[in-house]
């Protein structure tokens, strides 16, 4: 019996419900990482995997930074915890003035959570409340978009529009609608950066204006590239229409950048590389670089202070986390500013994203591949899926690159690419040659 049997053998009846995954498959075949450092996972056995994925989208300076490990093993043993209401630490106060000069122009506070999925639900919830303290309590629908992805609380699995993330759970929350998605093959098939065409489709959620009246609705929330879904880059001029229309209709505007923020396109927020800035900003993952978990509401400053107008000793906003600002994870937040500073991460993206642009359309003439996708560093190969078995093209082509040393997300028969940003030039071209290696045998 060989290692990975035994392991299979182990794991057959492990109590270990596994997140969105194919738990008898696993268990049957498993994938596990024992170590990491810099652009590789090693497996139990010593196999060497490219990361292709940076984790889960997160590990933006490359894994194991001794930086950040130092930062995390003092912040341990100097605070091991430290209770977030009516108290504080350094640290919090310390890793937000630390922040707040990456952000965007008009946003100057935030609020900490502890994942992409709280700072959804937590932004919404601000969305409601902010309106309700102004006195248009009757603000209260909430506008997602057709394959967006905001996590899996209720709030942000609610507004999502990933159709198997929705339909186990029913209706989830109420006063919610979508607008349509902007994933155009006819049009915008193998396009280079940001397609030409569907600027027009933002126009969608005036019809949700007029359909449901401007006035009922609290905040429109979108990813301005939708990775999760399958990397759908935003048309040009999309995103400021839909500023404008939020504008038109005091609708406020929120930016999932769990995925977007902090260098994946080349600047710190996307909301900086589109030139669009929102009201609020959702984040988490490259925060602490997934060392530590932890995620953060970026706001405007009228927004916060539409809250502070209330007796002094009343709590402005009775929301929050035991772990909201956790120490540890502040600990490893500071270090990991400290690493994209020192090595320029935030923008090192620019210098990158034409060659890894070549690189990706490079496989547009491997079998299957109907579609190629890519922004900064991000991009994303479309398979035809097998007649009446939809996703398991993807799902094999996911397992070969394994197999040839190469971890490679899969989304249904999309593969996306999203490495950590210290990658360098001949690991981008191991990563796609990689991938052309094993679509060659994935018919």
């Amino acid at each position: 019996m060989n290692d990975r049997a035994s392991v299979a053998a182990t794991l057959e009846n492990s109590p270990f419900f596994m997140p969105f995954s194919m738990n008898r498959q696993f268990k049957k075949h498993p994938r596990l990482l024992a170590r990491a450092e810099g652009m590789y996972y090693y497996t139990p056995e010593g196999r060497k995997i490219l990361d292709g994925t940076a984790g889960l989208w997160c590990v933006n300076a490359g894994h194991c930074r001794k930086k950040i490990v130092d930062a995390v093993a003092r912040g341990v043993a100097t605070l091991d915890f430290a209770p977030p209401f009516q108290m504080g630490h350094p640290l919090a106060f310390e890793f937000a003035e630390r922040i707040a000069p990456l952000l965007p122009k008009g946003i100057t506070r935030m609020f900490f959570t502890n994942s992409g999925s709280e700072s959804v639900d937590t932004a919404l919830k601000l969305a409601l409340a902010y309106h309700r303290v102004r006195g248009e309590g009757h603000r209260m629908r909430l506008i997602g978009r057709e394959k967006g992805y905001h996590g899996v609380n209720f709030g942000g699995t609610a507004v999502g529009g990933i159709v198997g993330n929705r339909k186990i759970f029913g209706a989830l929350v109420t006063g919610v609608d979508h607008i349509r998605h902007t994933h155009d093959l006819a049009k915008n098939a193998f396009s280079r950066g940001q397609p030409k065409h569907g600027a027009e489709l933002a126009e969608d959620l005036e019809r949700l204006c007029q359909l449901h009246d401007p006035s009922t609705i609290a905040a429109m929330i979108v990813e301005p590239v939708a990775c999760s879904a399958g990397v759908f880059v935003p048309p040009l001029g999309y995103l400021q229409k839909l500023r404008e229309i939020c504008d038109r209709h005091g609708i406020l505007l929120i930016f999932d950048e769990v995925i977007n923020a902090w260098g994946r396109l080349g600047k710190p927020f996307a909301a900086d590389y589109f030139g669009v800035i929102p009201d609020l900003i959702t984040t988490a993952k490259g925060i602490t670089n997934g060392t530590v978990p932890m995620g953060a509401v970026f706001m405007k400053e009228d927004l916060y202070q539409a809250f502070m107008t209330g007796p002094e000793n009343s709590i402005e906003m009775p929301h929050g986390y035991t772990y909201s600002a956790h120490p540890v994870a502040c600990a490893a937040g500071l270090g990991t500013m400290d690493v994209y500073e020192e090595e320029g991460l935030l923008t090192r993206v620019g210098e990158l994203a034409q060659y890894w642009e070549d690189a990706a359309h490079s496989l547009r003439d491997c079998p299957n591949v109907i579609d190629i996708r890519n922004l900064g560093l991000i991009a994303a190969i479309e398979l035809a899926p097998r007649a009446g078995a939809p996703g398991a093209r993807g799902f094999e082509a996911h397992l070969k690159a394994f197999e040839q040393g190469a971890y490679i997300r899969t989304t249904g028969d999309i593969l996306a690419f999203s490495p950590p940003l210290i990658i360098q030039k001949s690991e981008i071209d191991q990563l796609f040659g990689t991938a052309r290696e094993v679509l060659k045998t994935v018919a």
